[in-house]
């Protein structure tokens, strides 16, 4: 780290900076005591992180590291939920990244202890931590496995970051640095509870089958965005599995929680008067028969994923009003031939691409067009309005 990045005058040039940064690259710094790729760095980074993590956009003097670390990093809404979910005297995070999460886990542990093993990335983080004023958090450069043998803690946090070399495939725990299954019991061993904050990709059941000991999963969206899935452990622990779906919203906070044993069947109906989506962390669950029970909504088909129900009730989801449905034919498509309308597809043999070019549909304005299928397995076509 250079330290002159730290100089008011420099300091004052980041964060007043709104123009190309390409152009920068291309004319030089201004300052003789950075080069211009550190100053990149620097105003990249707080650029990236304005909506992500205001706190620290804010805040003069935080330093930022590569881009990769920023991306793999917790938002701030997501961190500030993890925390809310333990607290103690003393909790360790073993991959301790851009340090967030740590930031966040501080306000609910009198200690904790952040490990990363890019030395250049922990001093940046330990810097950045003093900056925003953070006396309770120890910084550890290093293999944290091998340091924390010793040791033991209320909760460890550990977010295993997928091998690079395994672009495409099907995402598995095992394929992730540290090995979190490899070194499962070891890591149960040195704590009371254990969080696991993977990627939405994983399979719930095919994490199940890998970790055991699971008592909660938390499914968090951000804007109907599915950002992360957090797993919590407990050493031993063999009772209900309880599956909470978080959804951060502009109108504020869809929860809604089931247990994963929960196997009730929908109920199913043709289409009624209202139409509920369910935001992506309850379609990652895949409790749909609980939740047509619990709201008291209407399946369309097996595989639609879209409840009905005559009477508006709350929802984690879109909600709509149902203004037609239609069979869909060439004679309904034609009706709808060349109009602005936003579509969906679910359980629907063409894509919404497909349909916008085929009927020279434009995208937007204030209707809604579902393509779906309904109980008797016909293909249909709902005209909706936003509630």
């Amino acid at each position: 780290m250079n330290p002159d990045i730290l100089k008011d005058e420099i300091q004052d040039y980041i964060f007043d900076f709104s123009g190309d940064s390409s152009k920068l690259a291309f004319r030089g710094s201004p300052f003789s005591e950075v080069t211009v790729q550190e100053l990149l760095i620097q105003i990249e980074g707080r650029k990236k992180v304005e909506k992500k993590l205001p706190t620290w956009y804010e805040t003069r003097g935080i330093l930022y590291s590569k881009k990769l670390n920023l991306e793999q990093s917790s938002s701030e809404e997501t961190a500030k939920y993890k925390a809310s979910l333990v607290k103690g005297e003393r909790l360790a995070d073993l991959t301790g990244g851009f340090g967030v999460d740590s930031f966040y886990f501080a306000k609910s542990f009198k200690k904790v202890e952040y490990y990363e093993q890019d030395a250049t990335l922990a001093k940046t983080v330990c810097h950045n931590f003093s900056i925003l004023q953070n006396e309770n958090i120890e910084c550890f450069e290093g293999n944290s496995l091998e340091m924390i043998e010793e040791k033991y803690y209320d909760c460890i946090y550990v977010d295993p970051a997928r091998r690079h070399d395994l672009k495409g495939k099907v995402f598995m725990l095992s394929d992730c640095e540290p090995n979190i299954i490899e070194h499962l019991g070891f890591v149960l061993d040195r704590c009371k509870t254990l969080i696991i904050k993977t990627s939405p990709m994983l399979d719930i059941s095919a994490g199940l089958k890998q970790l055991g000991y699971v008592k909660e999963i938390h499914l968090v969206a951000v804007e109907n965005d599915l950002k992360e899935l957090i797993w919590l452990l407990e050493p031993g622990y063999d009772g209900e599995i309880h599956i909470q779906t978080i959804d951060f919203t502009k109108h504020g906070l869809e929860k809604w929680n089931v247990s994963w044993n929960n196997s009730e069947e929908p109920s199913y109906s043709q289409p009624l008067s209202y139409l509920y989506e369910p935001n992506v962390a309850i379609m990652k669950s895949g409790k749909f028969g609980a939740l047509s029970k619990y709201f008291s909504v209407n399946k369309l088909h097996l595989n639609s994923h879209l409840f009905t129900s005559e009477k508006l009730v709350q929802f984690p989801g879109r909600r709509f009003e149902i203004i037609s449905v239609m069979p869909y034919s060439k004679e309904s498509m034609r009706t709808l031939k060349k109009t602005k309308v936003n579509i969906t597809t679910r359980n629907f043999p063409e894509t919404v691409a497909n349909l916008r070019k085929k009927w020279k549909i434009k995208e937007g304005g204030n209707a809604y067009l579902f393509f779906s299928t309904n109980i008797n397995g016909e293909k249909i076509i709902l005209q909706c309005c936003k509630v």
